[in-house]
């Protein structure tokens, strides 16, 4: 089953064509890479997907149905979350509050019921927090609970975006370049990591990344883009051995 269609999609920004007739399909289950250079469109895709980005032309389908004219947060109720390229973490809150804060769709609650305090409101506050915390532990990151997410190093706070996104219960989770700033050790475990959260709770994967290897390994399959347009599509044996990607991206090396 597709979850996700991408028809014909264009993207211009004045004079600068980001996206050139994008045609995409991401099955129910599947982890699915997006390849490519610098500047080939990638990011500008998934602001697309995520409603960040109004497509100039084309049509873009989730479950089918039509997701124009959709705000960013009417998509991400309907269970689509991401991570960005540029970490949008809240730097002087907690990794707990921060994974919270993913929660805040699933976490309304009557007024009242929050000015009284009531047993229901404070169960289910314990509920959501120990939810939380269980994310951090599947992130390894549940020593740093009540620790800012500035302290962390780098590679930490990639790990937390990840888990506050996953917070919000999607079924697509899209992740920009989550493997930046990670060593090699720490790419094989987030490889495993995905794969991992993939199949526990039952999500579609779309990722972004430049460790060549790590997608080759990691997707069931994979698109590559080039100046705006796809110029690859398959399994990641088929985009390897494509000359165009050979020379748009992979350089014979890999």
């Amino acid at each position: 089953m597709n979850l996700l269609q991408l028809e014909d999609v264009g993207v211009r920004f004045g004079g600068l064509r980001a996206l050139q007739g994008v045609d995409l399909e991401v099955k129910q289950g599947e982890i699915f890479g997006l390849l490519g250079p610098n500047g080939a469109g990638k990011t500008t895709l998934f602001n697309v997907i995520s409603g960040l980005t109004a497509p100039s032309s084309g049509t873009v389908r989730w479950r089918g149905a039509s997701l124009a004219g959709l705000s960013s947060h009417r998509i991400a109720r309907l269970g689509i979350a991401r991570t960005f390229q540029n970490l949008r973490l809240f730097s002087s809150m907690s990794c707990l509050e921060n994974v919270l804060v993913g929660m805040h769709q699933h976490a309304r609650q009557p007024p009242l019921a929050a000015l009284l305090q009531t047993q229901s409101f404070r169960r289910r506050e314990s509920q959501l927090q120990q939810e939380a915390l269980a994310l951090l532990d599947l992130f390894q990151l549940e020593a740093t609970a009540h620790q800012d997410a500035a302290s962390l190093s780098y590679g930490d706070r990639r790990r937390l975006e990840m888990a506050r996104a996953l917070a919000s219960r999607p079924q697509l989770l899209l992740l920009d370049e989550p493997a930046a700033g990670m060593n090699p050790s720490e790419k094989d475990e987030l490889r495993e990591l995905i794969r991992r959260i993939r199949d526990q709770f039952k999500l579609t994967v779309l990722i972004i990344e430049h460790h060549v290897p790590l997608m080759l390994g990691l997707c069931d399959r994979l698109a590559v883009l080039n100046f705006g347009q796809r110029i690859a599509l398959g399994s990641p044996d088929q985009v390897r051995r494509d000359p165009a990607v050979i020379e748009a991206y992979l350089g014979g090396g890999t």
